[in-house]
């Protein structure tokens, strides 16, 4: 067999992922409606050395018209404030309560379009405006948890204040992940600006969006990291004054966390290509189907839409379990399929990650599981003709804290352009993965996932992928 990623480059490096840059962020939040934003909130400040928090600017949504409530967020941060010593223990990066809280803003007090327009202009609005044009080429994210009513009028200035070309090339820069449409200036926005980048599931059946399955049951997932006594013993109880700051789940764990979730750097997300998947879920660029919409008595009911948004895609599944004897992992009997399929199929690791970074927030560096470092000794992209020999090598990966660790290779079909499933002729559970590259009639390309996983008491998991493009 010729072994192309091993023949065609002559020396071994490391690679950070497709994600490895940080992103930036603005969180607008209706904290005060749901317990499950300050529960959010928590998890995202254990990744805030991650990404750059630019902003927190507390909304109205549609289960929150009449006023913002900023103190929660305030009261949050003086939690972090006690915790943030410790986490830097572990992780460099971490800003502190300070520097956070001088970017906590007001957003429209009022609910929706009625507070868009002419003289409507918040503190939120206009420091949305000021990061959005500060000299910095990385995109900008909006995470949106509840209603995007300052977004509306942030973008609603800067169109009439600038000109057709600044204005464009600004749109070009701002990416935004909405759980769900929360007031009636989503749609505003999608139909006034068909250029912006914008990530939706524009149901009024929240049981239908890929965002719920954060926290709902699913066959084929480990349902008891949702739990509430999980949450009780690995987040809240026993982790400090964060951990205390995690309130009980009242509808739904963390129903606005998936607006983030792909943001973390760790080797699988890739923001900018939403059809690829992460643990935010996975979205493809299409019109949604009306026809899905009925009264399923959410309070704001979406139109049709006029352009392809990022939206529902499915992804089909079949987890991986444990085996006693000879090979250590197996491919259950069952496979899955569906929109929440896409988010899902990452909850054991991401729920791990958050239990590993909560104890930061009270362990020393020697007493905490720290995720391990997976290692390539090709490029994350390779390009092989129809018919050759291919060998992926992650031998080298390593763990920080000495714990052995776990392989795990599998192709992600959905991701890339190759109309089929390709699997090795080995073991997946190696530091190596060999296929032969099909017979195509066309240049197509293929996702493989590299999943690292330790032995530690949270077992921690961290991801290369690779994507081989196939050739006549």
């Amino acid at each position: 067999m010729r072994c192309i990623a091993l023949l065609s480059f002559l020396f071994a490096f490391c690679v950070c992922g497709f994600s490895s840059t940080k992103q930036r962020v603005i969180i607008l939040t209706d904290m005060g409606a749901d317990p499950d934003d300050e529960q959010s909130l928590v998890r995202l400040l254990v990744y805030a050395n991650q990404i750059d928090i630019e902003g927190v600017v507390a909304t109205t949504s549609c289960w929150h018209r009449n006023g913002i409530r900023p103190d929660f967020i305030d009261t949050i941060l003086d939690a972090y404030e006690r915790v943030q010593p410790n986490l830097s223990k572990h992780e460099d990066g971490y800003p502190t309560a300070k520097a956070l809280r001088g970017v906590v803003k007001h957003g429209s007090p009022k609910y929706g379009m009625t507070g868009v327009g002419e003289g409507m202009d918040s503190e939120g609005s206009e420091w949305i405006i000021q990061q959005w044009e500060a000299d910095d080429e990385r995109p900008l994210w909006i995470s949106v948890w509840g209603g995007p009513n300052t977004l509306a009028q942030a973008l609603y200035k800067i169109d009439l204040t600038r000109s057709e070309d600044e204005a464009k090339r600004l749109i070009s820069k701002l990416r935004v992940y909405t759980i769900s449409d929360q007031d009636d200036s989503a749609m505003w926005m999608r139909e006034e600006f068909p250029d912006l980048f914008y990530i939706v599931t524009p149901t009024d059946d929240y049981g239908k969006a890929t965002w719920i399955a954060i926290n709902n049951n699913h066959d084929g997932s480990d349902n008891v990291l949702v739990s509430n006594p999980w949450l009780a013993e690995n987040i809240q109880q026993g982790h400090g004054p964060l951990g205390t700051k995690y309130p009980d789940t009242a509808w739904g764990m963390e129903g606005d966390t998936p607006a983030f979730l792909g943001l973390i750097p760790n080797g699988l997300n890739a923001p900018e290509n939403p059809d690829w998947g992460g643990w935010g879920g996975r979205y493809e660029l299409s019109i949604p189907d009306i026809d899905d919409f009925e009264d399923g008595g959410s309070v704001v009911v979406p139109s049709p839409e006029t352009r392809p948004i990022w939206t529902d895609t499915s992804d089909t599944y079949t987890p991986y379990r444990a085996s006693e004897y000879k090979r250590a992992i197996e491919k259950s009997e069952n496979s899955y399929s569906g929109n929440a399929v896409t988010l899902w199929r990452w909850r054991d690791d991401f729920q791990n990650d958050f239990a590993a970074r909560m104890d930061w927030c009270v362990l020393s560096f020697e007493e905490a599981n720290h995720p391990p470092v997976p290692h390539l000794n090709h490029p994350e992209e390779i390009t092989v003709k129809s018919g050759q020999g291919v060998t992926l090598d992650a031998y080298g990966s390593s763990d920080p804290d000495g714990d052995s660790i776990s392989y795990l290779w599998f192709n992600y079909p959905e991701a890339g352009t190759y109309n089929g499933t390709m699997t090795t002729g080995g073991a997946e559970n190696v530091d190596r993965f060999n296929f032969t590259a099909p017979q195509v009639d066309q240049v197509v390309t293929a996702h493989f996932i590299l999943r690292v996983t330790d032995k530690g008491s949270l077992a921690l998991s961290r991801y290369q992928r690779v994507i081989v493009t196939f050739e006549p």
